[in-house]
């Protein structure tokens, strides 16, 4: 693999649809995504991975079973592998997150749901 520089802001700028992930880049069997969030999602969980939410824009709301998380812009969280969570916007924010997480990682686990998108595209 060659070296590669990409501009995050330029990114975000091809897409507009909610909830569905583009990918950026790859290392080491992670992919680097760039997603923009809207209102609610769907409770999901992988069973095998992690994930990990770079918040870019906005703020994002990460409900858990047992709590809910604010992440404000520049804030990032872990979501461990196992752990059932919905990620979700509040009073029609559109929210900006960058996403790294293993290849093999599927979009809702394994829930599957009208916003469930595996087939994600490079931009």
């Amino acid at each position: 693999m060659e070296n590669t520089k990409a501009n995050i802001s330029e990114k975000f700028s091809k897409f507009s649809a909610h909830w569905i992930p583009k990918i950026i880049g790859e290392l080491n069997g992670q992919l680097v995504k760039l997603a923009k969030l809207k209102d609610d999602f769907v409770w999901h969980s992988h069973e095998n991975e992690d994930e990990m939410f770079l918040v870019w824009k906005g703020t994002l709301i990460m409900e858990f079973r047992d709590r809910t998380e604010t992440i404000n812009e520049g804030e990032m969280i872990v979501v461990p592998k196992g752990v059932e969570h919905n990620p979700r916007t509040e009073n029609g924010e559109e929210v900006w997150v960058m996403l790294f997480e293993p290849a093999a990682t599927q979009h809702t686990g394994e829930v599957q749901h009208e916003r469930t998108h595996n087939d994600q595209e490079w931009i």
